[in-house]
């Protein structure tokens, strides 16, 4: 199989991600196929194993781990990583592709393409009387639309940052539309997590542009500060829903309390957690038995109960224990080390700052929106595991370069 229909597979999940359902998953499927197929045919499979292999390895090793020993039983353990397997996977290959700067500006413009499709088809559907926020058709649920629009905001805004030197006047003029398209779209969400960093997220990134372009920070300062006193004087959403949960004294959506039944969970099960997608199975019966069984006093007011556990940290250890905490853990803390450390020179290309700038979005976001809402899962965990795997691509080809 050639690579123009590995590269076709990959652009076509990259269109249909936030969009449609089935086609994503018929397409990231393919593409997998595909990916393999031409590595065996080709007998290059990207390099010698590294640290990252590795890393992936123990991820998913952990996973079925975690599902053989999970401390409720008979759930959705071995089915929850079919997810981690779909998101981990396309990290792993894009990461061995190796693909050309021509290609990654293909997946990368398709990426941000769709979710402004997405974004138009969800603002179409609530003035057809939809409820329930803005939903990205694939993505579903507001708090998850806003984690993945604020993914490819995050791309937007490297793009921006990039090219801006050498666009012309029409060229940044559409990139800073569609920029602040994607902004303003992050913000009708309402979700104050994916907000918050939607705010957040331009300063790092223009700060990490300072060895390229130093005028970057006190131009995107201004831009948000412009933004902010705009929400502020059109009273948007999201801030008259903070005043809302400030008055009724409850600033964080019972996350708490959510919290509280999570960390209780992982005391139950600490090795293994209650197993992946399990977290529902956290039930205020079951916490009276364990916390009865353990000596300690239980206080039914002090829980609140839900699917997930609102947060990426307290999710993963609540269903996957100490097993499976440490390899995620492992792995997020080596992308921002990388990310960090190996920032490009001043002199490296636009396609180079282009996809770390893509990468460390797409970290910032996942893990800090993921203190508040559970994060790198399904279709954003998808988009940001292809720019992670970019991002460890590019890395790659730079070091031999060097050589």
């Amino acid at each position: 199989m050639s690579r123009r229909l590995e590269i076709g597979a990959l652009v076509a999940l990259c269109f249909f991600l936030p969009l449609y359902e089935a086609p994503k998953s018929i397409f990231l499927a393919l593409y997998l196929v595909i990916w393999i197929v031409n590595r065996v045919r080709a007998r290059n499979w990207g390099g010698p194993w590294d640290l990252w292999d590795s890393l992936l390895l123990a991820l998913f090793g952990s996973a079925a781990l975690v599902a053989i020993f999970a401390g409720l039983p008979g759930g959705d353990e071995w089915r929850g990583i079919v997810d981690l397997v779909r998101w981990g996977g396309a990290l792993w290959a894009v990461k061995r592709a190796r693909y050309e700067a021509r290609e990654v500006r293909w997946i990368l413009g398709t990426l941000v393409l769709s979710t402004a499709v997405g974004v138009v088809q969800a603002y179409v559907a609530i003035l057809k009387g939809q409820e329930g926020g803005l939903q990205l058709n694939s993505v579903g649920h507001v708090n998850h639309t806003a984690i993945y629009i604020a993914i490819a905001f995050g791309v937007c805004v490297a793009w921006v940052l990039a090219c801006w030197p050498r666009w012309s006047g029409l060229a940044r003029i559409a990139g800073l539309a569609v920029t602040l398209g994607m902004l303003g779209a992050l913000i009708y969400t309402a979700s104050r997590g994916a907000v918050g960093m939607g705010v957040v997220l331009p300063l790092v990134l223009a700060f990490g542009w300072r060895p390229r372009w130093r005028a970057a920070l006190p131009a995107t300062a201004l831009v948000i500060a412009a933004v902010v006193a705009a929400s502020f004087l059109l009273r948007a959403e999201v801030l008259v829903k903070q005043e809302a949960l400030a008055e009724a004294r409850n600033i964080l959506s019972n996350r708490i309390a959510i919290w509280h039944a999570a960390v209780h969970g992982w005391q139950r099960f600490p090795v293994a957690g209650v197993g992946i997608d399990n977290f529902k199975g956290i039930t205020l019966e079951r916490l009276r038995e364990w916390r009865a069984r353990a000596g300690e006093p239980f206080d039914a007011g002090a829980y609140a109960f839900f699917r997930h556990g609102h947060s990426l940290y307290f999710n993963t250890l609540a269903e996957r224990g100490l097993v499976g905490s440490l390899p995620l853990a492992a792995l997020l803390i080596a992308l921002l080390v990388s990310l960090i450390r190996e920032r490009p020179g001043a002199a490296e290309s636009d396609e180079t700052w282009l996809v770390w700038g893509s990468a460390a979005g797409a970290w910032t976001v996942t893990c800090g929106v993921g203190l508040v809402n559970t994060t790198l899962h399904h279709e954003h965990g998808i988009f940001a595991a292809l720019l992670f795997g970019l991002w460890l691509s590019r890395r790659q080809a730079r070091a031999v370069d060097r050589r």
